[in-house]
């Protein structure tokens, strides 16, 4: 018998955002681990509204900001906190992903940007990912003595049409009437984010505004283990890199760190070797001068090893820039990048601890 085609809402209903989660869900041990991670930052979220204290109307959770702002990167279809909101409104994965009941109502978009500041202030993102690296550290997940290191180009929210001379000799010259100008960063500046700086890492591709994100990997199963956002220019992925090395470093043991043929400099290679580190760099024999790494790091299978794990840096990069938003980021100055930049590898860690959650870790 055919159905009748009716609709009658009911007043009072029973039924639990959880029961509509599939117990399969791949988000559902995100979002424990997520949570676990949260429980140890109260001490911090209570630091962060200890000057409203006196009074005011209660400000939204952090723990459900954060869970947002994790679910943004990991639906790359999200494009903007307007939409992130609206989904949240209907969508009931995300309301019961960010902590929200059927009934309660979704906030304004605009209270992200009145908390990134504050967020950005307590570094709370930062303590997100080294929580992720934590739980790898718990779970045996990393080796913590072979590492890779790489750095990957960020187009900035910025386009030609903003980069104007500083001096503001431009004149009445319109924006859009750039062709054929000569430009440097020494000259010329974006308007909208002067933060960024005209880059290109091919010669076959233009210079954009851009910044440089940086990324420490362990080679057990490439987690990233240190993250850093710099402005874009041909010395920071070494400087960078010798800062995040600094931090995993140990005096009593030797570890290694895999590379690319960029960072075959005799700079690097000799700081390396002063922090107790030995460099598995890419040989560049074509480098004025020759290769600053010799049969002496060559001869060990150790370095072979290294230069096949560091390949797998390029994964973090590869979903961060088309699962995540780091392509091209939709905000302006670094202090913003370097906080999207930590919470896309947050993100990353704990959707690849995901799959490894049934994995005996191996040694690298």
């Amino acid at each position: 018998m055919r159905g009748a085609d009716s609709y009658n809402e009911a007043l009072f209903s029973t039924v639990k955002l959880e029961e509509f989660v599939p117990q399969t869900h791949p988000l559902r041990p995100i979002r424990k681990w997520m949570n676990d991670a949260l429980s140890k930052m109260d001490v911090k979220f209570s630091a962060m509204y200890e000057a409203d204290v006196k009074g005011g109307r209660p400000s939204i959770a952090p723990e459900k900001l954060m869970r947002a702002m994790l679910l943004q990167v990991l639906y790359y279809s999200v494009r903007s906190e307007r939409q992130l909101v609206e989904q949240i409104s209907y969508n009931l994965l995300f309301r019961w992903f960010v902590g929200l009941s059927i009934e309660d109502t979704v906030w304004n978009h605009s209270v992200f940007s009145k908390n990134r500041d504050r967020l950005i202030e307590f570094d709370t993102v930062t303590d997100l990912f080294n929580a992720t690296v934590e739980m790898a550290q718990g779970r045996g997940l990393l080796s913590g003595e072979h590492f890779s290191v790489d750095g990957t180009l960020i187009h900035a929210w910025a386009s030609q049409k903003s980069i104007r001379r500083k001096d503001g000799s431009d004149g009445d010259r319109p924006p859009e009437d750039w062709h054929g100008e000569s430009r440097s960063n020494e000259t010329h500046a974006s308007t909208s984010d002067p933060q960024s700086r005209l880059y290109r890492k091919s010669s076959a591709a233009p210079a954009l505004p851009s910044y440089l994100g940086h990324v420490l990997t362990d080679n057990r199963h490439g987690l990233v283990v240190n993250v850093q956002a710099s402005a874009a220019d041909g010395h920071a992925e070494r400087d960078v890199a010798e800062r995040m090395l600094s931090d995993v470093a140990r005096p009593d043991v030797r570890i290694t760190v895999g590379a690319d043929k960029a960072y075959d400099t005799r700079g690097f290679v000799k700081a390396c070797r002063k922090m107790n580190v030995t460099p598995h760099v890419a040989q560049n024999l074509k480098r004025t001068g020759g290769s600053a790494i010799d049969g002496r790091t060559t001869r060990y299978a150790g370095y072979a090893v290294s230069q096949r794990k560091r390949k797998r840096i390029e994964q973090c990069f590869g979903w961060g820039k088309t699962i995540g938003p780091i392509r091209q980021v939709m905000m302006q100055g670094l202090e913003k990048v370097d906080q999207l930049l930590t919470l896309t590898m947050a993100a990353y860690n704990l959707t690849r601890m995901r799959t490894l959650a049934n994995v005996r870790p191996q040694c690298a």
